[in-house]
């Protein structure tokens, strides 16, 4: 089988990567063909089956070429025009089935996704695709919403969580002046995600002169990058607490699982949030997750409300006191086996209506 995947290689690593990324080696594993197609502004140099076409034009070149069974497109974040014309793409490449994750945990929610309707371009398009995988059920019911039929939808997890790399990164040293930051701060608490307005990191950096009140050696390490990186650095060396406040940027994945079995708690604020397997990865490792509630949290995560930084602090107190309780979640190939299950019933020519919405 050769399985060519549309969407984001790390780095940056999230949530979307971990799962394309997953999947990417477990084809490998079971000797099939596994390609990628990187689609964001982020460079490498082409290897180990990944590509990053620098146009419109040789991504359009890479769909032909490759001759894929199955073009697999994950969509994160709001489905934009392009992306939907990129799907439309992918729907149009001869001899090959289109597959379509979207993991998207806000989009339903947002303007545009309360404006889904059926007769629009983006139902078109959505419809055209052979399978649709959702992440939860409000996916479901957005493409439902886009007249997207329940025998082209599959509802599967897409959390790949190892714990057996997270065991390792625990016996791992950080590197240097990440190394240094932990030791120097106890407690210590950790961001993982994009900086990006969604991700509300300006509540963490408010909570942080109350928290250090408190705990007079706490800080907090922010791991990942996007567009508020500029500012997010301004307001930190502008802040009381600057000098207990990391802003890491990217690190490699190795170091981010480092950081998450080190860390006292891990931070979650969002606007709006999808199953980050950032939550799952700490639970694997014991850590205690504090996040705003988005209705799909899994089990051990204290919840807080969007945008209430006195629920922060009071958080962040009783879990640092010691007055929460810790649980600890097993590694889950969730988002991986049932993917591939899918593409091998796709190429046997399995009817539409034996694929029916999982979990429902």
């Amino acid at each position: 089988m050769r399985v060519l995947q549309l969407g984001p290689y790390p780095p940056p690593h999230g949530g979307v990567q971990t799962n394309l990324v997953a999947i990417h080696r477990a084809l490998q594993a079971r000797g099939d063909t596994a390609l990628v197609a990187n689609i964001t502004r982020h460079r490498r140099a082409t290897g180990d089956g990944v590509y990053y076409p620098n146009n419109a034009l040789q991504l359009a070149g890479l769909l032909l070429r490759t001759r894929a069974d199955v073009i697999h497109l994950h969509i994160g974040g709001h489905l934009s025009t392009r992306l939907v014309l990129l799907c439309l793409a992918c729907t149009l490449v001869p001899r090959t089935r289109s597959v379509v994750t979207f993991h998207s945990g806000g989009y339903a929610g947002s303007p545009a996704g309360r404006a889904a309707a059926r007769w629009t371009f983006r139902g078109f398009v959505l419809r055209r695709v052979d399978v649709i995988i959702a992440v939860n059920h409000e996916i479901v019911n957005l493409m439902r919403r886009f007249g997207v039929a329940d025998r082209r939808i599959a509802v599967i997890a897409p959390h790949a969580v190892n714990a057996d790399e997270i065991a390792a990164a625990a016996q791992s040293p950080l590197p240097g002046p990440i190394a240094d930051f932990v030791r120097s701060h106890e407690p210590f608490l950790l961001t993982v995600g994009l900086l990006e307005p969604e991700y509300d990191l300006s509540l963490q950096l408010e909570a942080m002169p109350a928290v250090r009140a408190r705990f007079k050696n706490a800080g907090l390490a922010i791991v990942g990058s996007g567009s508020l990186d500029g500012e997010l650095r301004r307001r930190i060396a502008a802040s009381s607490v600057a000098d207990h406040v990391l802003l890491c940027g990217d690190v490699p994945h190795e170091t981010t699982l480092g950081m998450i079995t080190k860390a006292d708690a891990l931070l979650r604020t969002t606007h709006y949030d999808g199953d980050s397997v950032a939550v799952r990865e700490a639970l694997c490792a014991g850590t205690s997750v504090i996040a705003t509630d988005n209705a799909m949290r899994p089990a051990g995560v204290r919840l807080i409300p969007v945008s209430d930084r006195p629920a922060l602090e009071a958080a962040i107190d009783q879990v640092l006191s010691g007055g929460a309780e810790r649980s600890r979640e097993a590694g889950d190939r969730g988002g991986v086996e049932p993917v591939l299950d899918l593409y091998d019933r796709l190429l046997a020519n399995v009817p539409a209506a034996a694929l029916p919405i999982a979990g429902s």
